[in-house]
């Protein structure tokens, strides 16, 4: 079955009319439909990781819960397996941020995100590396990760013998940038710490880069899992720019929608649109969800109001709970003498019914996080 029939086959809801305005609800459905949110699906690790276009990854276990609240009957063996046997990896894509994906996203992805991560290094280096040869640079620390992965501080002060003027904290970032590289296992194993080491995409993968994919084609694959969506979105998700001449190009191909800001949407032509008064159990995200992070207006899944509560000033995008499909607020676990605790944080009340789908869903986060500690409990807390 591929990935856009059991989309299909697993959206809820009946379909809605194919009308030009598309309200907030409506919008909401439609992505939840498209990440497997609706209801779980039973497909493989790899296929729900490239169909989503990987999961954002700064930490290790977030994609886990991701993964969790996505698949019938997943455990963390799964995705750690997969990891260990080179099927999916860890590498800086979207947004110059690490992401999950599979081996071969990873290998046809970078290429084309490569402006991307360029003009990331540039924005925020690009002062501190001036004199220096960029590319006489990048092969320098694609030798050195090559010879033996290495963490970024082990990477920094290796190429401070070569250029000793510099900050090895800004050489290391270059080569982030400017080279594939890959964080290996054990990081990205759940429970794991420590410093991520690197190699090159290539070394890790035993192959060279994919050409790069068709701008069209990963415009279509953002649709499939965050549509309908306006370029600015799909902008925002992606870090690439003037997009709007090649969705222009694909205007014959999409079906086109407003939403009630008379922005103008773009959708494939058989996405699953399911009607907004479609059910939506209650959802756990983990930290740094893409659905929080990959559109211009947000709004179709969290209020203005409460991004401030979920976006830190530090860069950290906390964990959400969704109720009838829209964030309504925190979650994290808390362990003490054997125990966890799963401590709920809503933005505001809670009806009844909400309240108790939301103690059942998070019996089932503490079954799948913390099976082995000898006492589980769930608590309300209100800031």
């Amino acid at each position: 079955m591929s990935t856009r029939e059991s989309l299909t086959k697993h959206s809820a809801g009946k379909e809605l009319e194919r009308g030009n305005v598309l309200g907030q609800r409506e919008l909401n459905r439609a992505l939840l439909a498209r990440q497997y949110l609706l209801q779980r699906v039973d497909l493989p690790v790899s296929e729900v990781v490239e169909h989503l276009i990987g999961l954002q990854a700064q930490a290790p276990n977030p994609p886990y819960f991701g993964l969790w609240a996505r698949i019938n009957g997943f455990r963390q063996e799964a995705l750690a397996e997969a990891i260990q046997s080179r099927e999916i990896v860890r590498i800086a894509l979207m947004r110059s941020t690490i992401h999950l994906v599979t081996a071969r996203d990873c290998l046809e992805l970078r290429p084309l995100l490569q402006p991307v991560l360029t003009r990331g290094l540039m924005g925020s280096h690009g002062k501190r590396l001036e004199g220096i040869d960029t590319s006489a640079l990048a092969a320098v620390g694609r030798s050195l990760v090559e010879e033996r992965p290495l963490t970024f501080s082990e990477l920094g002060a290796q190429l401070l013998e070569r250029w000793p003027d510099r900050d090895p904290a800004v050489l290391a970032a270059a080569v982030r940038n400017l080279v594939p590289l890959v964080q290996i296992p054990p990081r990205g194993l759940w429970g794991s710490s420590g410093q991520a080491a690197h190699t090159t995409a290539e070394a890790w993968l035993g192959t060279p880069l994919s050409p790069a994919l068709d701008v069209e084609k990963l415009i279509k694959r953002y649709l499939a899992a965050f549509g309908p969506a306006s370029v600015n979105d799909m902008q925002i998700w992606c870090g690439l720019t003037r997009l709007r001449e090649i969705v222009d190009r694909l205007r014959p191909e999409l079906r086109t929608f407003c939403d009630v800001h008379g922005n103008e949407l773009f959708d494939l032509p058989d996405a699953p649109l399911p009607d907004g008064s479609t059910p939506a159990p209650p959802i756990f995200l983990g930290e740094f969800d893409n659905m929080l992070l990959s559109y211009a207006d947000r709004t179709r899944i969290i209020s203005d109001e409460y991004r401030p509560r979920v976006f830190t000033v530090n860069g950290i995008i906390r964990s959400t709970f969704l109720i009838d499909g829209f964030v309504r607020g925190l979650w994290r676990l808390e362990r003490k003498r054997g125990g966890a605790v799963l401590i709920l944080e809503p933005f505001g009340p809670l009806m009844n019914h909400d309240r108790n789908a939301l103690e059942e869903e998070g019996l089932r986060l503490l079954d799948f996080a913390a099976s082995n500690d000898k006492t589980r409990e769930i608590r309300f807390v209100n800031k």
